[in-house]
């Protein structure tokens, strides 16, 4: 009869438990990126707004709109100005 060494069951069960931590991290980093994704395309287009004021939820997602542009834009200038 062979024995197994016990480092050898040590080993397979290490290594068992590094691929599922590794695939449960995928997971969990994909995940996280889809629902700030998520939560930043809900915000663009104000799905927060209540109410059926479409003045209301078109001025909050043009200005929003807006925000982002201004934002890209002064973001432009200072690495412009910053690289001189």
């Amino acid at each position: 009869m062979s024995k197994k060494p016990p480092h050898d069951a040590q080993d397979k069960e290490a290594r068992r438990v590094i691929e599922r931590v590794e695939r449960e991290s995928e997971v969990l980093g994909r995940s996280s990126f889809v629902r700030a994704a998520g939560k930043a395309r809900d915000h663009l287009t104000a799905a927060e707004a209540e109410g059926d004021d479409a003045a209301e939820l078109w001025g909050r997602r043009v200005g929003r709109a807006l925000s982002v542009v201004a934002f890209i834009v002064l973001a432009a200038w200072l690495f412009a100005y910053l690289t001189r």
